[in-house]
């Protein structure tokens, strides 16, 4: 049973630690449309360089490298590819463009996993096909040994997991099984346990994670590539990928350690945008617009508190100022008094 049909079939008891980290990141992703309106110039420059990055990380975790001299050309250019890992890395290149200019329109479906794993692998015979013969994963020792790390799943039986996979996915966030960025981080341990593909599936499977934080509104990987971050802390994904990873054929598995390292990553990824950004200052009626907004997404009523929580990053003192004016202005009125007080929109 894979990991967001569990999370169908029982209650789960989400632990504190994994808790924080969705509060932290609603918090960082509440932020985010402030500092995206900021320094259109920055903005391109960290896109540009997350893009090389990513291009460069993902493939280098799977020992695909190229010349560094040759890699901004490689990325944002168009030279002659000298051989196959070049190929590679321009096929990645192409992929995270895709999801980049068109994520909200891409379907989570089969044919965009095949497309994807496409694209990463260029001119070889099995690129976007699943996988025909069993496929194990195998840990290589210096001395020569080996060891059987975790079993896939069979060749015959790829097709129809990868097809309740995408057909949960999609329950999940129709019925909320479980918070969406969990369900985000159980369907990538799944795809990864399930390895449909001979070769490719952890490229793939971070441009899925890449794709499906996108649509779930988590941006930051736009400006911060998550794949360096990952390759950064490539002992302990590899660490919690095993440990999650154990009785997951038989549903017997702890996803929690694969789901929190990703969690971990989007945190580090949105602290350094932060930085990157920080300094600069805000522009001029930024906040005011935020509350404004925030405020005509509420219900009719609402509360003070209400509006903190919609508005992460902006001071009390400040939503209390636009709260006042929008009363001058005749757009809401407030019933009682003190923090306990009720605010009802006009019209």
């Amino acid at each position: 049973m894979n990991t967001l049909r569990r999370f169908c079939a029982s209650d789960t008891t989400v632990p504190a630690g994994t808790s924080w980290y969705l509060a932290d990141l609603g918090e960082a992703r509440g932020q985010q449309a402030l500092f995206t309106r900021q320094s259109p110039q920055r903005l391109k420059a960290l896109r540009e360089h997350a893009l090389i990055e990513s291009a460069v990380s993902s493939n280098r975790i799977e020992g695909v490298t190229v010349e560094h001299g040759r890699v901004r050309e490689l990325i944002l250019g168009q030279p002659l590819l000298r051989d196959r890992d070049e190929e590679e890395v321009r096929g990645y290149r192409d992929a995270l463009t895709l999801i980049h200019e068109g994520a909200a329109g891409l379907d989570l479906s089969d044919a965009t996993i095949r497309k994807l794993h496409r694209l990463t692998r260029g001119e070889i015979w099995d690129a976007g096909k699943y996988k025909e013969k069993d496929v194990d994963i195998i840990e290589r020792y210096p001395d020569g040994d080996e060891r059987i790390r975790f079993r896939t799943v069979p060749a015959a039986e790829t097709l129809g997991a990868m097809s309740e996979l995408l057909a949960d996915w999609q329950c999940c966030l129709d019925e909320r099984w479980i918070h969406p960025l969990i369900a985000l981080a159980a369907f990538n341990l799944d795809f990864l346990c399930i390895h449909p593909f001979r070769d490719g599936n952890g490229r793939v499977s971070r441009l899925l994670l890449l794709l499906q934080s996108y649509q779930l509104g988590y941006e930051v990987g736009r400006y911060i590539s998550l794949e360096r971050l990952i390759e950064q802390n490539k002992a302990r994904y590899y660490e919690t990928l095993e440990q999650s990873s154990q009785g997951w054929h038989a549903g017997k598995h702890d996803s929690w350690p694969y789901i929190n390292y990703l969690f971990y990553i989007l945190k580090t990824a949105y602290r350094e945008f932060s930085e990157q950004l920080g300094e600069i200052k805000s522009p001029r009626g930024a906040k005011t617009d935020q509350v404004v907004m925030a405020i005509r997404g509420l219900s009719v009523e609402f509360t003070l508190s209400q509006l903190e929580h919609a508005c992460p990053g902006v001071s009390r003192d400040m939503i209390r100022r636009v709260l006042r004016d929008q009363q001058a202005a005749g757009v809401i009125a407030c019933r009682g008094r003190g923090p306990a007080a009720r605010w009802q929109k006009k019209g």
